[in-house]
C-alpha cells in the first residue's frame, strides 16, 4: 500500500465528485474532480518521467498552496521520486541550502517571484536541471525553465516504479529555531499509518469540505489538511491567501479546518474588541451568553446532560450572541483542529463556550506528525489528547516525551549523527518537549526541553505555560520570558497596539507617537497590573519582575519567527540583547 495506491482507489470510488477547489483572481471557486486530479497527475508524472526524472530522485517544490501543488506532489510520488516541499516565505538562500543538501534535480516554483530566488541561486546548485513553473511567466522563458502545462503534454514513457510502503516519500526540512535544518525523511508507510490512526478517531467523509490555508510544506497541513480528506473522498478548498481566509469561510463553507492557534487568538481578539465597543446593553448580553455556553461547556466535559431551563438560555444564547460567529465560519463547521504550537486552553474554552469545538493534537515533523490528539469522542482542554492507536509514548526520567512506533521518521537524510541524537538503541523518538501523561491518559506539554530557564538560584521555569498566560491580556500580543541564570524572569512584550492606543486614548495618554506612549507611566501600570492578575496562581520564582514594550511585532520576515509562526527565541534574545540588559542593571 502506497499514497498513490490510495489516491487511484479514491479516484475509483469519487470519480466525478469535486476533489479540489481554487479561486482564480477576481472569479469564484471553481471545482477539479478526482478523475481530472487522476489524469492531470497521470501527464506531469509522464512529464517528469520525460525530464529523465528517475525512481528516488528528489523533486522540490517551492509554492503557497494550489491544485498544482496536489498535482507535483502526486505526480511526483507517481514517478517514483521523492517530494522536497519548502515554504513559500524562504530566502533564495535558505532555498538554495535546501536544494544543495537534499541533492534536488528539480524544482516546481508557483511564480515569477518564486521564480527569480531559484534563479538568484541556480549556479550554486549542481544537481539542479529544470526548473518547473505554474504561472505564465510574461516575456521570453529564462533558460532551463519550462510551463508546468508543458511537462503535462510531454510523452514520457509509462513507468512503474515499483514503489513499496517503505519508500521515502518526502524530505521535509524543520523549520530550524536553531542551526541548519535537517531534512526528515518519511516514508509512504510513515504516512499511510499516521492517516489511519487519525481516521480512526475523527470521521472525515466525501460530505466534508476543508479550507486549506496552512502551508503544505508543513507536514500538519499535509497530512491533516491534504492526505486525509482525498483519501476520504473530500473537498480541499484552497484558500486565496493568509489575508483572505474569513472572507473564503463564508464562501467555502467548510465543515472542517486546520490552523494554528495564532489564527483563533485572533478571532478572539476581534470578537472581544467588537464587544468593548458595543453598547453597555450589548457587553451585558454578550458576557450573559458566554456565562451560559460555558456552563453547557462545563456540563459536556464532565459527562453530565446539561438541563432543560440551562438548554434553553443556550438556544437564547446562540440567536443573539453566537449565531454571527458561526455564520462567519460559513455555518457548516463541524470542528476546528489546531496544531503547530500550544493552543491557550482560555481559547478553547471560549470557542466551546460559543458552540465550537478546537481540537489540539500534538505530533512533531519527524513523527509524520501525529502522536496524540483529541477527538469528538475524547478531549480534554488544557491537553493534546491521548496517543493514537499504534502510537507508545512515555516520560523520561527528566521529563521529555518519548514516543515509539510506525510514526517515527526514517531519520535525517544524509546526517546520521543527528539521527542518532534523537532516536535511540530502543527505537525511542527523542521529542525534545516536556511534559506528563495524567491519569486519564491524555497527554499535556508544559515546553520544549531547550527552552526551560534555569534561574540563579537553581529553580526551572517552564515559560510556555507563563506566555499562555499573558497573551490572553487584550493589551498582550507577543511575549517572550528571559531570565537564564539570572535572579528573575523579564519579558519583552509586543503589545497589542490597536487595544493599547484605544485604552490610552480613553485615558488621557497622548497616542501619537508610539514609543514615548509606550514608556509613560499609564501604560507601564497597565501592563503591570496585566501581568500580576493574571500570574497569580503561578509560583513566586515564575512571577515576571521586568519587562520592556517592544515598538513592533516578532515577524518571518525579521527572521523572529519560523514559519509556523514559532519564536526564534536565540535569535529574539541575540537581537534585543541590550534591551534585555538594561532590564538586570544588577548584573552589568
Amino acid at each position: 500500500m502506497t499514497l498513490i495506491s490510495l489516491l487511484e482507489h479514491s479516484i475509483e470510488h469519487y470519480g466525478s465528485k469535486p476533489a479540489l477547489a481554487h479561486k482564480p483572481k477576481g472569479g469564484t471557486y471553481q471545482d477539479i474532480s478526482y478523475a481530472e486530479l487522476g489524469e492531470s497527475v497521470h501527464a506531469f508524472s509522464k512529464g517528469l518521467n520525460a525530464l529523465g526524472v528517475q525512481k528516488d530522485d528528489r523533486v522540490a517544490i517551492l509554492s503557497e498552496n494550489r491544485p498544482e501543488w496536489a498535482i507535483m506532489d502526486f505526480g511526483t510520488l507517481k514517478a517514483g521520486a521523492v517530494t522536497v516541499p519548502m515554504f513559500s516565505t524562504l530566502t533564495a538562500a535558505q532555498v538554495g541550502y535546501i536544494l544543495k543538501d537534499s541533492g534536488s534535480k528539480i524544482i516546481c516554483v508557483s511564480t515569477e517571484a518564486q521564480l527569480k530566488k531559484v534563479l538568484s541561486i541556480r549556479d550554486e546548485v549542481t544537481t539542479l536541471e529544470q526548473i518547473i513553473c505554474f504561472d505564465l511567466i510574461e516575456g521570453e522563458t529564462p533558460e532551463g525553465v519550462i510551463q508546468f502545462e508543458a511537462v503535462c503534454e510531454l510523452e514520457g514513457e509509462e513507468t512503474d516504479p515499483s514503489a513499496s510502503e517503505d519508500d521515502i516519500a518526502t524530505i521535509i526540512y524543520t523549520s530550524g529555531t536553531t542551526g541548519d535544518p535537517k531534512g526528515v525523511m518519511l516514508t509512504h508507510a510513515n504516512f499511510i499509518f499516521n492517516l489511519q490512526a487519525c481516521k480512526s478517531l475523527i470521521d472525515v467523509s466525501d460530505a466534508d469540505v476543508l479550507l486549506s490555508f496552512l502551508p503544505l510544506s508543513h507536514v500538519f497541513e499535509r497530512l491533516g489538511g491534504h492526505y486525509v480528506p482525498l483519501f476520504s473522498g473530500a473537498k480541499i478548498a484552497y484558500a486565496e491567501s493568509t489575508f483572505t481566509v474569513a472572507q473564503n469561510m463564508g464562501e467555502v463553507a467548510p465543515t472542517v479546518m486546520l490552523s494554528v492557534p495564532r489564527l483563533y487568538e485572533t478571532m478572539h481578539d476581534r470578537i472581544l474588541r467588537a464587544v468593548q465597543e458595543g453598547s453597555p446593553l450589548k457587553q451585558k448580553i454578550f458576557h450573559w451568553g458566554v456565562s451560559v455556553g460555558s456552563a453547557v461547556s462545563s456540563a459536556i466535559q464532565q459527562g453530565k446532560k446539561p438541563s432543560a431551563i440551562l438548554q434553553l438560555q443556550q438556544n437564547i444564547a446562540d440567536k443573539l450572541v453566537f449565531a454571527k460567529l458561526k455564520a462567519a465560519t460559513g455555518g457548516r463547521l463541524r470542528f476546528f483542529v489546531s496544531g503547530g504550537a500550544a493552543l491557550p486552553q482560555a481559547i478553547a474554552e471560549f470557542f466551546h463556550a460559543a458552540g465550537i469545538l478546537i481540537l489540539e493534537g500534538y505530533g512533531l515533523t519527524e513523527t509524520s506528525p501525529v502522536i496524540s490528539m483529541n477527538h469528538p469522542a475524547q478531549w480534554k482542554f488544557g491537553t493534546v489528547g491521548a496517543p493514537v492507536p499504534g502510537v507508545e509514548v512515555q516520560i523520561a526520567e527528566d521529563g521529555e516525551i518519548l514516543t515509539r512506533g510506525p510514526h517515527v521518521m526514517k531519520g535525517y537524510f544524509n546526517n546520521e549523527s543527528a539521527t542518532a541524537e534523537v532516536i535511540d538503541g530502543e527505537n525511542w523518538f527523542h521529542t525534545g518537549d516536556i511534559g506528563i501523561i495524567d491519569e486519564d491518559g491524555f497527554v499535556k506539554i508544559t515546553d520544549r526541553k531547550k527552552n526551560i530557564i534555569v534561574l540563579s538560584n537553581g529553580k526551572n521555569v517552564a515559560p510556555q505555560p507563563i506566555e499562555s498566560e499573558l497573551v490572553q491580556s487584550p493589551f498582550i500580543n507577543q511575549i517572550l520570558l528571559v531570565g537564564n541564570e539570572r535572579k528573575n524572569l523579564a519579558a519583552l512584550i509586543v503589545p497589542n497596539f490597536d487595544t493599547l492606543k484605544a485604552w490610552a486614548a480613553e485615558n488621557g495618554v497622548a497616542t501619537d507617537d508610539l514609543p514615548t506612549m509606550l514608556k509613560t507611566r499609564e501604560v507601564q501600570q497597565l501592563i503591570q497590573s496585566e501581568i500580576r492578575s493574571r500570574l497569580t496562581d503561578f509560583a513566586d520564582f515564575e512571577q515576571v519582575r521586568r519587562f520592556i514594550l517592544l515598538e513592533k511585532e516578532f515577524s518571518q520576515e525579521a527572521d523572529e519567527m519560523t514559519p509556523t509562526l514559532k519564536l526564534k527565541r536565540n535569535v529574539i534574545i541575540e537581537r534585543y540583547g541590550d534591551a534585555i540588559e538594561e532590564m538586570y542593571p544588577e548584573d552589568s
